[in-house]
């Protein structure tokens, strides 16, 4: 952890903060390795400290051996005293994730407790988020194993989507199949979406019946000691109609096209166009309402960005989804997603779960 903490400092240099409070949960774990639910981080260019309640100071103790632990109690007269403690004349925050009501109350500890000097609090969105973008190689063998059980879990459901079982029976077989191969835990709410529900590209599984003919959207994912697996399959049930022949068969050009002539430094926004065009040229330009993927780690959710505005590059070591779909109001949709990991100039596709639609 200390080479994070050595990149953090290289960057509040830049932005001349002498010092940072870090308050989302994913990057307070990956500088510290702490993986409690409360706490603050307060980094300097000489200090570290981690600021957690009783529930979590040995705990801290333990994973966090790069920090000084600083016990707090409730309300935030520990805060003032800390920073005067640490000479703290400056101190960014995380805009992002620190609320209006917080931020209130962070000035409201200041004025009640300061004979002085108030501490400058000061904006900052993105610095440690840009420093996660870049996995190492740990990260990349904990997502490795994160999309290996996704991978494996959805081998071994999808021979079980058939005409009469629920969205919800669906769904519950994947998450019960992750956890028994050492999922954590889901990633996220697991869709399936059946018929016309795979029109919505984000409808939660529910008691629908699966009926013969219906094309079937599963997204799912693992959580492995923290880290995430993003995958996104379309199963048909039955024999294909022609329409499902027609829109199967854009999405996967589509996305085989990004996958294949991605390469490292693009924008994202022009990745995204490489599957964005094939679409559009068949004539469902309109029916591809999101981006064509974002990058994946200790959040399902994080940077890079592979959309219509990401002006970012993808670069070595960034790990990102390619996940094209068209979806048609009351007909379904279809959605095909890997997870890549950019490498020597190329994206390695770390997923492997079969791109057959029959579920057999």
């Amino acid at each position: 952890m200390s080479s994070r903490l050595e990149r953090l400092r290289t960057q509040l240099q830049e932005r001349e903060l002498e010092s940072m409070m870090v308050s989302a949960p994913e990057n307070r774990r990956y500088l510290s390795g702490f993986t409690g639910s409360a706490g603050y981080l307060i980094v300097s260019q000489d200090d570290a400290v981690l600021a957690t309640d009783f529930r979590y100071v040995e705990q801290a103790g333990n994973q966090a051996s790069d920090f000084r632990i600083e016990r707090i109690t409730g309300g935030l007269a520990w805060f003032p005293k800390l920073l005067a403690g640490m000479g703290v004349k400056r101190l960014g925050f995380e805009s992002e994730n620190v609320t209006v009501a917080m931020f209130s109350a962070f000035e409201k500890a200041f004025k009640e407790a300061s004979k002085g000097a108030v501490p400058e609090l000061v904006s900052t969105a993105g610095i440690v988020e840009k420093l996660r973008a870049v996995k190492d190689a740990g990260e990349l063998e904990l997502l490795a194993r994160a999309v290996d059980i996704a991978d494996r879990a959805f081998e071994a459901v999808a021979p079980t989507v058939t005409a009469g079982v629920t969205e919800e029976e669906v769904a519950w077989n994947l998450e019960k199949a992750m956890r028994e191969l050492g999922a954590d835990a889901i990633a996220f709410d697991i869709i399936v979406g059946a018929g016309p529900n795979g029109a919505l590209p984000h409808h939660r599984a529910g008691d629908k019946v699966i009926r013969d003919g219906e094309a079937v959207v599963i997204d799912m994912g693992a959580s492995y000691q923290g880290y995430c697996s993003d995958l996104s399959r379309t199963l048909i049930v039955g024999e294909p109609d022609e329409v499902f022949d027609r829109v199967y068969d854009t999405v996967l050009r589509a996305q085989l096209a990004a996958e294949e002539q991605v390469v490292a430094g693009m924008k994202g926004r022009e990745i995204d166009a490489i599957s964005r065009d094939i679409i559009a040229e068949a004539g469902y330009g309109d029916n591809f309402g999101h981006s064509l993927g974002h990058g994946v780690g200790l959040a399902v959710h994080e940077s890079p960005g592979v959309g219509p505005t990401s002006e970012g590059p993808v670069e070595n070591g960034m790990v990102f989804t390619i996940e094209p779909g068209i979806y048609l109001s009351g007909w379904g949709g279809v959605r095909i997603e890997d997870m890549a990991v950019m490498e020597n100039g190329r994206a390695r596709i770390l997923s492997s779960a079969h791109k057959r639609v029959r579920a057999t």
